[in-house]
């Protein structure tokens, strides 16, 4: 079976089982060798993702791929959290982070550059309107975007950690 293919079983099985457990599936892939996939999925939620939680999506969902079959070499099941820096592989990842930095890569050039670093406006459509530290305003149309990532800005972290504090003592 091609590696395309059981990603996208994957994906759809991710897909199920995290939402049954209250999660959001933020990626699936397929990686690795040929023959020892690597199976990543990415989950969050909210108030941010738990080992826990980590733990009982990988016992749900390798029971269920277990019992699916459609796997016929050993793979490597891994589950986490996205991260703080993490991808934004849906327009709806660039809808939900709109105001947060970030850094993208398209697959031709904009302006002469194919790599952009700033802030994200919004989403128009299917374009992903983005103010680039270097290039000031862009329009990045979504099914260009080869990568995109948030970008860790550690001042407005420590910002909301103190928001959260004052927040938690009323």
């Amino acid at each position: 079976m091609a590696s395309g293919s059981i990603e996208e079983r994957v994906r759809k099985i991710a897909g199920r089982v995290t939402q049954d457990h209250g999660l959001e599936l933020v990626h699936a892939e397929a990686a690795g060798p040929e023959g020892k996939p690597i199976l990543r999925i990415f989950i969050d939620k909210p108030e941010g993702v738990t080992h826990e939680d980590c733990a009982e999506i990988t016992l749900h969902l390798g029971t269920v791929l277990d019992v699916e079959d459609f796997i016929h070499t050993p793979y490597t099941l891994e589950v986490s959290s996205p991260g703080l820096e993490r991808g934004l592989y849906k327009v709806q990842d660039f809808e939900r982070f709109a105001g947060r930095q970030a850094k993208v890569k398209v697959r031709q050039p904009i302006k002469g550059q194919r790599n952009f670093r700033g802030q994200i406006v919004g989403v128009e459509g299917e374009v992903v309107v983005f103010e680039d530290k270097t290039s000031g305003r862009v329009s990045l149309p979504f099914d260009s975007v080869v990568k995109a990532n948030l970008e860790l800005d550690v001042e407005e972290e420590f910002r909301r950690a103190k928001e959260r504090e004052l927040a938690n003592r009323k």
